[in-house]
C-alpha cells in the first residue's frame, strides 16, 4: 500500500491519539506536526510518533494527504488562512471538534470547501494533552464525518475507510444534523448535570448533609459535571441555537412531570419512569459516544481487615490496573459495597472473571 503523509496542527489528546493510531496502522506513515506546546512535540518525536516537527503552519505541510486541525476551536478558525497558503490540491482537510457548524462556515469563508471533511471522533478522557494520548482511544468509538457537498465522493470513501482501519466506527452526517444530535446526547446532558450539582450546592444545609450522603444515582448522573468548564463554555457559546431548542423541550418535559406529580396522577408518573427505563435499556452498551462509559463494577466483600487488600493484590498479581476504588458508604442503589473503576472494558472483564473465580459476587454497572 502507499504510505500516508498526515499533518497535525495541534497535538493534544485527540490529535495525539489519531497520530498514534496512524502509526500503528502503518508504521511507515509520515507524521508532520505543529503545536505551540513544544513539550508535546518533543515527546512525540522521542516516541517516534512525529517525524517532522514544524515551527509554524508552513511548507512542511504541503505534501500531506490528510491535514488534521486539532487546536482549540477558536484557533482552528484563525489557522485556516495559514493552511490555505500551504495545502496541496489533493489533500483532505479535516478537524476533530465537537461542534461542526462554525468550522464549516469558516472553511467556506476561506474557500476550502472543496477539500474539507469535518470530523468528530466521539472519544475522550478526563485526562488531557499528548502525554495521555493512546491509539486505543479511537477503538469502537463513533467517528462522525461531515463532508461538504464539494468534496469528491472518492475522497469521502477513502477517509471513511481510513477511519475504520484505525479502529473507529465511521458515520457520515450533515454537519447541521451532527450539531443537533450532539446537543441532545452530549451538550444538554452536561448542562443538566451541572445544574443538578449547583442545585445541591445552593440548597444544602449548613452542615453539608446533602453533599455527605450524595452517592449512587446522584453521583452517576452528575459525573460529567467534573468536565472542563472552559470547554463547555465554548461549546454552549458555539452550538447555542441547538442547545437552547433542546433545553426548551427539556424544560417542557420537566413541567409536564411536575404537573403529573402535583396532580397525583399515578398512571402518568409510572409511564414517565417506565418509558424511560425501557428506552434506556435498549441502548447499546458500548464505549462509543461523547459521554464515555465508565467501566465500573461493585463487589460484595465482608467488612473485615484484609478484605480490600486481598482484592487489590489479586488484581495486581494479574497486571490489572485500577482507575478508581472506594468503599460505598451509602448503599442507596448499589449492590456491592466495594466500587471499582477500570480504564477500559478489557481490564474490567478480566477483573470480573478473576474475582468471580475467586468466589466474589460481582455487579457490572451499566
Amino acid at each position: 500500500m502507499s504510505h500516508l503523509t498526515c499533518g497535525f496542527i495541534g497535538l493534544g489528546l485527540i490529535g495525539g491519539s489519531i497520530a498514534r493510531a496512524l502509526k500503528e496502522y502503518d508504521f511507515h506513515s509520515r507524521i508532520i506536526a505543529y503545536d505551540i506546546n513544544r513539550e508535546a512535540i518533543v515527546l512525540a518525536k522521542s516516541e517516534h510518533i512525529v517525524d517532522v516537527a514544524a515551527n509554524a503552519i508552513d511548507e512542511n505541510f504541503s505534501d500531506c494527504d490528510y491535514l488534521f486541525l486539532c487546536a482549540p476551536v477558536q484557533k482552528n478558525d484563525s489557522n485556516l488562512a495559514a493552511v490555505k497558503n500551504v495545502i496541496s490540491p489533493n489533500c483532505i482537510l479535516t478537524d476533530v471538534g465537537s461542534v461542526k457548524t462554525a468550522i464549516h462556515e469558516a472553511v467556506k469563508t476561506a474557500g476550502l470547501e472543496h477539500c474539507f471533511i469535518g470530523g468528530h471522533p466521539m472519544a475522550g478522557s478526563e485526562r488531557v494533552g499528548f502525554v495521555n494520548s493512546k491509539a486505543s482511544l479511537l477503538e469502537n468509538a463513533y467517528y462522525i464525518l461531515t463532508p461538504t457537498t464539494s468534496v469528491p465522493s472518492e475522497k469521502v470513501i477513502a477517509f471513511r475507510e481510513l477511519v475504520a482501519e484505525l479502529g473507529a466506527i465511521p458515520l457520515i452526517l450533515d454537519y447541521r444534523k451532527h450539531d443537533y444530535v450532539t446537543a441532545a446526547i452530549s451538550h444538554l446532558p452536561h448542562v443538566v448535570a451541572s445544574s443538578l450539582v449547583n442545585l445541591v450546592r445552593e440548597n444544602d444545609s449548613a452542615d453539608g448533609i446533602m453533599k455527605m450522603v450524595a452517592a449512587g444515582g446522584f453521583k452517576d448522573i452528575t459525573r460529567i459535571a467534573s468536565s472542563s468548564a472552559v470547554m463547555w463554555q465554548q461549546i454552549c457559546l458555539t452550538n447555542t441555537d441547538n442547545i437552547l431548542a433542546l433545553l426548551d423541550l427539556y424544560i417542557q418535559s420537566l413541567n409536564k412531570i411536575r404537573g403529573s406529580i402535583a396532580n397525583q396522577d399515578a398512571d402518568a408518573v409510572y409511564g414517565f419512569f417506565d418509558s424511560a427505563r425501557i428506552y434506556r435499556d435498549s441502548f447499546i452498551n458500548a464505549s462509543s459516544g461523547p459521554i464515555k462509559r465508565a467501566f465500573s463494577i461493585t463487589v460484595e466483600i465482608a467488612d473485615k481487615a484484609g478484605a480490600l487488600a486481598h482484592i487489590v493484590t489479586l488484581l495486581a498479581e494479574h497486571s490489572i490496573s485500577i482507575k478508581n476504588i472506594g468503599i460505598t458508604h451509602n448503599r442507596e442503589s448499589e449492590d456491592g459495597v466495594l466500587r471499582m473503576e477500570f480504564y477500559e472494558d478489557e481490564a474490567m472483564q478480566n477483573a470480573v472473571a478473576l474475582l468471580q473465580d475467586a468466589g466474589y459476587i460481582i455487579h457490572i454497572l451499566s
